[in-house]
């Protein structure tokens, strides 16, 4: 379970709505901070109005930072397995002042929120999202936790699913 002091991470890919939210709640998530640039999704239930009203439906709340999302050539590089460049991408947009104000304001959350970032990457070593919650525990001091939501067996429909 994670708490003010923790932070945790989790990325959709392979999940269901319904492993992903199980997954928060058994973590004892009280926000869900989208760090992606563009919140939008071609799986279902994953894009931001979507995703906003599946949480809230969880009791959890939703809060989108876009200014800590990665920059289109960073996504890009991402998608084309270029992790260390996308990263080199990330570190300097984290310089820039957007970015740096966003990550104060995650600060000043999770010093009391049960919060937890979110973006697509299932390996968080390969994410965007494990960068921010380096760059949050140099400013807080934080725990981190990577979720891995589990998909529910085959031959069970979601409502089966505990």
């Amino acid at each position: 379970m994670t708490g003010p002091g923790e932070v945790a991470t989790v990325g959709y890919q392979g999940a269901t709505v319904h492993s992903f939210l199980q997954a928060l709640r058994q973590a004892g998530i009280e926000l869900l901070v989208d760090v992606r640039a563009v919140a939008s999704s071609r799986r279902p239930g994953f894009a931001k109005s979507a995703l906003s009203a599946n949480v809230q439906g969880a009791d959890i709340d939703y809060l989108h930072l876009r200014d800590l999302g990665t920059p289109a050539p960073g996504r890009a590089a991402a998608r084309a397995g270029r992790h260390g460049e996308m990263r080199r991408i990330y570190h300097a947009h984290l310089k820039t002042a957007a970015a740096r104000a966003a990550l104060e304001a995650l600060a000043d959350i999770v010093r009391s929120r049960r919060a937890c970032l979110l973006c697509f990457e299932a390996d968080a070593t390969h994410c965007h999202r494990s960068l921010v919650a380096d760059a949050l525990a140099a400013l807080v001091p934080v725990r981190i936790t990577h979720l891995a939501p589990s998909l529910p067996e085959p031959h069970l429909r979601p409502e089966e699913v505990d």
